[in-house]
């Protein structure tokens, strides 16, 4: 099966050497994204229902550019500095889909790229 690129112009670029998603056939599978505005550059951190949001807005980003949205994410992995904080990013993460919701991990870590406080990878399928 071919791999095919995912790259949006509407998430931030990867900072390391990873792309954004791969397509092999009618899956996706999506970097972890972190809360970094693509247009600014600007780190949305600090309070974790916004970190959170802009870490999902991140991430619909790349599943519309696959031409995907959160009804094809069938699984999520969800990386977080914080348990304490697992009910807001939760909160935040369930408003991005209506029913038949993925399977998940939700894993706490002693640390994350650039410091955040949550990263969120989705596998997606057509």
């Amino acid at each position: 099966m071919e791999k095919k690129i995912i790259t949006s112009t509407n998430a931030p670029a990867p900072i390391g050497p990873y792309s954004h998603a791969n397509l092999i056939g009618n899956t996706l599978y999506v970097s972890g994204q972190v809360a970094k505005d693509a247009l600014t550059g600007e780190m949305v951190v600090g309070e974790i229902k916004a970190e959170t949001k802009k870490v999902m807005q991140n991430v619909e980003a790349i599943l519309k550019e696959a031409g995907m949205d959160f009804t094809n994410v069938v699984k999520t992995t969800i990386f977080c500095i914080n348990l304490g904080d697992f009910a807001s990013i939760n909160e935040v993460y369930g408003s991005f889909f209506t029913d038949n919701f993925p399977a998940r991990e939700t894993i706490q870590v002693s640390k994350l790229p650039l410091n955040v406080n949550v990263e969120i990878s989705v596998i997606a399928v057509k």
